[in-house]
């Protein structure tokens, strides 16, 4: 399929109630409106395909793009290619869900991230921190440096209720996610989630609200879920 066939199928299979939902949380025009679970039997077809991935993904439709990282082949794009996907992110649902989300499938990762981490521009660090957790979520402990992620849990604490809202979120599922999935630092992350305290999010909306890493730690360990892998980061 190229480019106009696979533009054709994403408007065909839009929703009008979905495109509100994608809407409301921050997407905007051009989109369709494309449940991602829809996209799966097209995503089969295709498979990987970096050169299509990247025509879907400079269109700056929400729904092309999102499809882009679905096929895009991670370990064919540079530093450079994932500097400017991030570049071209507009808001959190393509930061953190699809550019993070592609980037936990390559070598060069926790690099990257760390770049994005210390920009101090808000969809940058979340989709850094963001991708640490896929990252951890995903990958064996052993491929990580203990010592790094317990300076990363003091940099969060030290920085997150100074943080930009998007950045704020994603640190405090990056406490979250050392907790439940990196099993060698759970007490330092359960002791700083309970230091860092509830965080009040929200505050450009009519109504604000307040998110907890230490209630969603204790959520995850009341299900069992201490040492959560998940076997696969992109659907």
């Amino acid at each position: 399929m190229n480019v106009t066939e696979v533009m054709q199928e994403l408007e065909a299979l839009g929703k009008e109630r979905t495109k509100k939902i994608y809407l409301s949380n921050g997407a905007r025009e051009p989109l369709f409106g494309v449940a991602t679970g829809a996209m799966k039997p097209m995503a089969k077809q295709i498979k990987k395909n970096q050169p299509l991935a990247e025509q879907l993904y400079a269109t700056g439709n929400y729904d092309a793009m999102y499809f882009a990282g679905v096929i895009a082949d991670p370990k064919a794009m540079t530093h450079a290619d994932f500097d400017r996907w991030m570049d071209a992110a507009y808001f959190y649902m393509v930061s953190d869900y699809i550019v993070a989300v592609t980037l936990a499938e390559t070598d060069i990762a926790q690099e990257v991230a760390d770049t994005w981490i210390a920009s101090g521009e808000e969809l940058k660090m979340s989709g850094g921190w963001s991708c640490y957790c896929w990252l951890l979520g995903s990958r064996k402990d052993t491929e990580f440096e203990e010592g790094k992620l317990r300076q990363m849990l003091e940099l969060v604490e030290q920085t997150i209720h100074s943080a930009p809202e998007r950045a704020k979120i994603a640190m405090n599922l990056f406490i979250y996610t050392v907790a439940i999935s990196y099993v060698p630092l759970h007490e330092l992350a359960v002791e700083t989630a309970k230091r860092v305290g509830p965080l009040e999010v929200g505050l450009d909306k009519p109504k604000s609200k307040q998110i907890s890493a230490s209630d969603n730690i204790q959520k995850a360990l009341d299900r069992n879920q201490l040492g959560f892998k998940r076997k696969y980061v992109r659907c």
